[in-house]
């Protein structure tokens, strides 16, 4: 099923938020989904169990290194659009 997911990461006690937030990305865009980035999220298209696995990989690679909250948002309803 496809998906459209809008997620957010805080990182949280850092001077410098790009770092984290550009790891972040760059692990969603290695699996080869579109990756639309704003100013204060990305959105995320494609089937569900790769942005799935890939919403916790990448969380998963960056909270080693740094305090974040990631917030998403998911639906299966919303349409495949340029954001």
């Amino acid at each position: 099923m496809k998906v459209q997911a809008e997620v957010s990461l805080y990182p949280l006690r850092q001077n410098d938020l790009t770092k984290p937030i550009q790891q972040f990305v760059q692990g969603l865009k290695g699996d080869g989904l579109k990756v639309t980035t704003g100013p204060m999220s990305s959105i995320v298209l494609g089937d569900s169990r790769v942005v799935f696995r890939s919403l916790q990989r990448a969380f998963e690679q960056v909270a080693q290194r740094y305090e974040v909250v990631l917030t998403a948002k998911i639906s299966n309803a919303c349409p495949e659009v340029e954001v």
